[in-house]
């Protein structure tokens, strides 16, 4: 079930998720995070980490594990999700082995995507999942099509996600996605949702009105019991 509120811009939509992430947490101290990367929650995160310095208790038994990763870069890329999250998020948090995440580079991606579902199995289930929604409705990188992968896995691209805007600063260009898969997903606890933005307008209206398929695999999300969906006015 989506339970929407609108906010009057991503400042006010970044501190509300933050403060509901916080919520959290003083819930589950022990909490799993599955974080997205991507501009829209890059305020969010911020915020946490200022939380953080004033609050470290807080965060002392939080866990994180990385949702996607850019295939075929190298892991110090400025483009990677594993350098996005360091930089906003995990590094202020002193993580350490409480952080987990996909290789951007293996020598066997199917190995480890592997890794990462027996690391989830052993750990798991997700407490909270914090994702972005695609302009082509994908989440992670659980692409459109006739079928979804339930677990972690390797994912080919679409051209909307080959689009995105983190890779215009990529030293190369990723071949392939590693990702978690919907089933993943939809057995975390609870999904915060985060659509910002008048690019995230159609998406969000599709979102919010069309049926559940395949073809746009965010819809998947609506059969979850506690979908948390902020949205800023832009997105409206």
């Amino acid at each position: 079930m989506l339970q929407h509120a609108t906010f009057p811009d991503h400042e006010a939509m970044s501190r509300h998720a933050a403060d509901w992430l916080v919520d959290r947490m003083r819930q589950v101290p022990e909490a799993l995070l599955c974080l997205a990367a991507g501009s829209t929650p890059t305020r969010t995160y911020h915020l946490l980490a200022e939380r953080h310095a004033a609050e470290p208790g807080l965060f002392s038994r939080l866990r994180i594990l990385k949702l996607d990763e850019w295939g075929g870069l190298a892991m110090d890329d400025p483009a990677t999700c594993e350098r996005y999250l360091r930089e906003t998020l995990v590094d202020a948090l002193n993580l350490g082995d409480r952080y987990v995440g996909f290789d951007s580079n293996p020598a066997d991606p199917e190995a480890e995507c592997g890794r990462v579902a027996d690391w989830l199995a052993r750990n798991g289930p997700i407490d909270t999942c914090v994702l972005g929604l695609g302009v082509n409705g994908h989440v992670g990188f659980n692409e459109p099509g006739p079928a979804l992968h339930p677990h972690a896995h390797v994912a080919r691209l679409s051209e909307a996600s080959l689009g995105h805007a983190m890779l215009g600063q990529a030293q190369g260009r990723p071949t392939y996605g590693l990702t978690l898969g919907m089933a993943d997903l939809l057995h975390a606890r609870n999904v915060l949702l985060l659509v910002s933005g008048t690019a995230k307008r159609e998406p969000l209206r599709q979102l919010l009105e069309g049926p559940i398929r395949t073809e746009f695999p965010a819809s998947l999300l609506a059969l979850h019991r506690d979908v948390r969906l902020f949205s800023d006015a832009a997105a409206r």
